[in-house]
């Protein structure tokens, strides 16, 4: 029998690692900024600044107040959700039933006054397209209790929740009804949450799924462009508590 004898030799490695002291301020982004530029910085960015303002300036129209994201209801989510039902309709089904956003995918507040082409981009940066969500009543049920275990999403003004403060559904109705279990209803949405992400696991439940070729930035702003001055409002779609 043959045996094998390896000898290993271990080196011990020494790194030696600098020490360097760091300082941090807060530095306030304000116009106050603008008052000294610095000539290098400007140079660098001239040459790129009309095709952006070509791009972010254009108006869209106005909006009345200025609108924020949040849970379990907020403006800007009521108005995104309203927006995604209004162009529902684009293979000639009728609208949907009801509409959903994700309050973490909208990244930043609408203005109150003049709404440019950026504000919305700035609003909806991704490439999210609007979706139709097949789903049966019992499997709705289910996405309301995704809702109230996150503490509230952007839902459209056909939706009544109530949900208690430690994020059980109390209470769902659906254009002042209740869901009926074995209805199949119509979800607007995003694409990316119709993949049941961002923890809308019901949605994976979808009994078919009909994808648009629309951005959801896109609807926003031509939904402004419709209207030409957009407001919102808190209506207690999703209230917490009793």
């Amino acid at each position: 029998m043959l045996f094998l004898t390896f000898n290993f030799q271990f080196s011990t490695l020494n790194f030696v690692a600098a020490q360097r002291r760091i300082t941090t301020e807060r530095i306030e982004v304000t116009n106050r900024l603008d008052e000294r530029p610095d000539g290098e910085a400007m140079r660098i960015v001239s040459r790129y600044k009309a095709s952006v303002d070509s791009v972010m300036a254009p108006v869209l129209g106005e909006s009345l107040v200025g609108m924020s994201g949040g849970r379990p209801e907020s403006l800007l989510s009521n108005w995104a959700a309203d927006v995604l039902v209004e162009f529902s309709d684009f293979r000639g089904d009728g609208r949907a039933d009801l509409g959903l956003v994700n309050v973490g995918g909208l990244r930043n507040n609408m203005p109150k006054g003049t709404v440019r082409r950026g504000d919305i981009l700035l609003i909806s940066p991704f490439d999210n397209r609007l979706a139709i969500v097949y789903l049966k009543g019992s499997d709705l049920m289910e996405l309301f209790r995704n809702i109230a275990a996150v503490h509230g999403e952007g839902v459209s003004r056909e939706v009544r929740l109530q949900i208690t403060e430690d994020g059980r559904l109390r209470d769902a109705k659906v254009s002042g009804r209740p869901v009926d279990p074995e209805r199949t209803y119509r979800i607007a949405t995003l694409d990316y949450l119709a993949e049941g992400n961002d923890r809308m696991y019901a949605l994976k439940k979808a009994q078919k799924l009909d994808v648009s070729d629309l951005f959801t930035r896109d609807c926003m702003m031509q939904s402004i462009q419709r209207a030409g001055k957009i407001t919102s409002k808190m209506e207690g779609r999703i209230v917490v508590g009793n």
